[in-house]
């Protein structure tokens, strides 16, 4: 059974099937049952299933200037004996309500501009877009952007609460779109990146409940952008690129945040290890330059030396086909590849950092029972066909010890989102994705079992609506 194809004309004729997915904004829906188009959901599989991304690029005609200044939407997926009931929303942050009522853009973003003569410019902030990832706590979901406060939601209408400072956060402070949760004690830790004449990475730790119990603070080397970091046994793990943001042109009106950035592989890129029970500072030291935007996973091995898996890309031209991205056309060669970095936390030093896999790939994750530990399996989108593809087409399970892949290739055409890992009482799991299907202009969740990827999905639910690739998603129980 497939949903009735929509008029191709809407949807970016002649353009790669792939961008079809955003080529008009997303449409809110729900509560509402999701058809099983094929297979059954598991009987194990009860919770919500949580996702971010850019669900609007365009408004009044035109197009944001790059892939990170869409305003966020959320998908829900509540699974419950009755089956599975969805609904998507977008976020109603200040920007996104005033923008709504003006019908076009007011305010700056990561990579655009606000609007008018440069002199009007001058000291704007940017519209906090509520767009990369979230964070489900008890009581309520925290849609979350990399330079603000996050908004609180309702887990279950995902109606807007509002902006939430946590009960700490000073308005506009930083709560970056990453933050790692310890499966053994429940503490979750995040960053956030504060620029100015000191420039610094604010550091916190916070109980499983969402309260404050630590903060601190290590000096960051330039002005530059930070946009994951990883735990590994006693230690967080920091990894700041040898990119550096011209603040000058920022001020004055002149560029936006992207446009500011610039490549510099003469400062390296600098490790920065920090104790995770103090959040202080334990070394740092400069190696090889490199970009990432995300780990997969780290740990401490029996030698005490610490092992870090990510996504590698050889320079920063990854940022000029993010911005291209929103065109459907991206013309910048940009691909990376899944590294594991091996180093000595207190000597200082690489032991090693060699590829593991070798076709193109982005978004590793592991099981959230294995954050900060040994893992054996790394889950991540890739690219099948690299040459006749400009999309992630794939996912893989990679055993990062062993070499050992489980993959798996969707029909021609049908492209996933990052993969969510969910722990079963069989021990194997589930993973999660939602799968853009550019033949019919139409969207599935689509459900796998973890370890044998290659077997297809064992239940596929249609949705409603169109979901524009997201970013990061997680996965609260029941």
């Amino acid at each position: 059974m497939q949903a009735p194809t929509r008029d191709r004309d809407t949807f970016g004729q002649g353009k790669p099937l792939w961008s079809r997915a955003i080529a008009k904004p997303a449409v809110e829906f729900g509560p509402i049952t999701l058809p099983v188009l094929a297979g059954q959901i598991p009987t194990d599989l009860r919770g919500s299933l949580y996702r971010n991304g850019a669900g609007r690029l365009q408004r009044g005609g035109q197009t944001t200037h790059h892939w990170f200044d869409g305003d966020g939407g959320i998908l829900a997926i509540h699974f419950t004996d009755a089956g599975a009931t969805g609904l998507y929303r977008y976020v109603q942050t200040q920007g996104f309500q005033a923008e709504a009522a003006a019908d076009e853009y007011l305010y700056a973003g990561y990579g655009q501009m606000a609007p008018g003569p440069f002199w009007k410019r001058w000291g704007t902030q940017p519209k906090n877009a509520a767009n990369t990832s979230v964070l489900a706590l008890p009581d309520k979901l925290l849609a979350l952007w990399e330079a603000g406060n996050p908004h609180a939601l309702d887990l279950d209408t995902l109606d807007t609460i509002g902006l939430d400072n946590l009960g700490y956060l000073q308005p506009g402070q930083p709560f970056s779109a990453h933050p790692k949760r310890d499966p053994k004690t429940g503490d979750i830790y995040n960053f956030g990146v504060v620029l100015g004449a000191k420039n610094s990475i604010q550091l916190y730790r916070l109980d499983a409940s969402g309260q404050m119990r630590q903060q601190s603070q290590i000096p960051l080397p330039r002005t530059t952008l930070v946009h994951d970091f990883v735990i590994a046994g006693p230690y967080l793990i920091f990894l700041i690129p040898p990119v550096v943001l011209s603040v000058l042109p920022i001020l004055l009106g002149t560029k936006g945040f992207s446009d500011a950035m610039e490549w510099k592989p003469q400062h390296g890129t600098q490790v920065i290890i920090v104790d995770r029970n103090t959040l202080t500072e334990v070394s740092r030291f400069a190696t090889d330059p490199w970009y990432q935007w995300h780990f997969g996973n780290g740990y401490q091995a029996d030698d005490d030396s610490i092992v870090i898996d990510y996504a590698r890309y050889s320079n920063f031209d990854t940022n000029q086909w993010l911005q291209e991205f929103v065109t459907g056309f991206p013309k910048t060669q940009a691909s990376s590849r899944l590294f594991r970095l091996q180093i000595d936390a207190i000597a200082g030093k690489v032991l090693s950092n060699e590829p593991l896999f070798g076709l193109d790939s982005e978004f590793p994750m592991t099981s959230p029972n294995d954050i900060g530990h040994h893992h054996k399996s790394l889950f991540f989108c890739y690219k099948a066909n690299p040459k006749n593809e400009e999309y992630f087409d794939s996912i893989g399970c990679l055993d990062p010890d062993d070499g050992h892949t489980n993959l798996m290739t969707f029909t021609k055409g049908c492209y996933p989102i990052e993969p969510i890992y969910v722990p079963n009482s069989q021990g194997s799991g589930w993973i999660l994705t939602v799968v853009f299907d550019g033949n019919h202009d139409q969207s599935t969740v689509q459900i796998l079992q973890a370890n044998n990827l290659e077997a297809g999905p064992v239940c596929v639910l249609e949705l409603p609506e169109i979901i524009p690739f997201g970013f990061h998603g997680t996965w609260k129980s029941r």
